[in-house]
């Protein structure tokens, strides 16, 4: 059987010994990215994906940490006869891009038709795309934008720029990127940011999920901006600080990495599937257990369970007595490297695991921050 590990680490490694770093950073970009599934026999040819716009280039400015936004007046066509079902008359799923001292980026905005009489603001939740990913395709695969429609949320999708890596890979990898104040994660709690002051926004009901590259990407920045986000959901991610550069990530891909401790308490729910060959199930159980090290005591419950017609799932919570969950990790037996519950209309979706877009909306809602926590966290 074809190893994608073995053969993509056996070329960079050549690269590393004849090639510039950049060399080496895009053969490891290419590990990043998923796994795509083999054509099924029988099956038409896919139409390839319209070109998206690249994005301007880096604009900064002196009070560049506020940022500013440009969004489109229209909202964007629909790409599936799906897609057009998750944007019913009343809702709006527009363009924007972002500009801070830490970098631009493009995004789509998921507005319910809710937003336009919900008596109180709603909450908002980000989603990071998986490498070879775009935001348009992530809310179609994940279906979030119809789960905004049934509970009341928006729902924001930063999308990586081409020229930030080339696969459009969040850069969890690189030491820059994984701390507060800096690089990606403080471009994207900007983004955030920008959209709780602009849209009908909780700012206490604020999360950050993603897949793959995505979601090692929210782990940092959920972790780092405690005062802005309220709980992170993880499908098949990695720990903080797992890697720390393009040469070392691939390792922590293949055979996990604990990364470093977490200083706060942060609510965390982590699907993974146990037989995922691009990131090792393993770092699921590092996440696990980086999330439970800040708390005191939590009691443990264990659950299994099967979709009907589908996978089965160990699920494991834990929490103080009968309160919320404060972590859960779902185990997804027999998935790969895909997003659990997802929709076939999406790329790296595994529709027959238990639905993570449901699981997460419903942990999440659950979750706060205090206006104590907000006001007391340095920018």
């Amino acid at each position: 059987m074809f190893d994608p590990f073995r053969s993509t680490r056996a070329k960079a490694t050549r690269k590393l010994r004849r090639a510039t770093v950049s060399a080496v950073t895009d053969v490891w970009g290419a590990m990043l990215a998923p796994t795509k599934p083999a054509k099924r026999k029988g099956t038409k040819k896919a139409k390839p994906a319209a070109k998206a716009t690249k994005p301007s280039a880096v604009t900064r400015k002196a009070a560049g940490k506020r940022g500013s936004t440009r969004a489109n007046a229209k909202s964007s066509a629909p790409a599936t006869s799906r897609l057009k079902k998750t944007v019913p008359h009343g809702a709006a799923f527009p363009s924007g891009t972002y500009e801070s001292a830490f970098g631009t980026r493009s995004y789509k905005l998921y507005i319910p038709a809710v937003a336009k009489s919900a008596p109180e603001p709603l909450p908002l939740i980000v989603m990071l795309h998986g490498c070879g990913q775009s935001s348009v395709d992530f809310a179609r695969g994940t279906g979030m934008n119809t789960l905004a429609e049934e509970f009341g949320f928006l729902v924001l999708y930063p999308a990586q720029a081409r020229d930030a890596h080339h696969y459009r890979c969040w850069n969890w990898y690189r030491q820059d990127d994984q701390a507060r104040g800096a690089g990606e994660p403080a471009l994207i709690a900007g983004l955030a940011r920008h959209i709780i002051a602009v849209q009908n926004v909780d700012p206490a009901k604020v999360y950050v999920a993603g897949l793959s590259a995505g979601a090692a990407a929210a782990l940092i920045v959920a972790t780092a901006y405690p005062d802005v986000f309220a709980a992170v959901g993880i499908h098949s991610g990695l720990a903080v600080g797992a890697a720390h550069d393009s040469a070392s990530a691939p390792m922590a891909m293949q055979s996990g990495n604990p990364g470093r401790r977490h200083e706060v308490q942060m609510p965390t729910i982590i699907f993974h599937g146990d037989s995922d060959k691009v990131v090792n199930p393993r770092n699921s159980r590092f996440i696990a257990i980086r999330a439970l090290e800040p708390y005191a005591h939590l009691d443990r419950a264990v659950k299994t369970g099967r979709v009907s017609g589908g996978r089965e799932f160990t699920r494991t919570v834990h929490r103080v007595g009968k309160g919320r969950p404060c972590t859960e990790q779902w185990v997804v037996h027999g998935a790969g490297h895909a997003w659990s519950g997802g929709h076939a209309a999406g790329s790296y979706t595994d529709p027959k695991g238990p639905d993570a877009s449901r699981q997460m909306v419903r942990f999440f809602l659950r979750h706060r921050t205090t206006k104590k926590c907000r006001a007391t966290q340095p920018v």
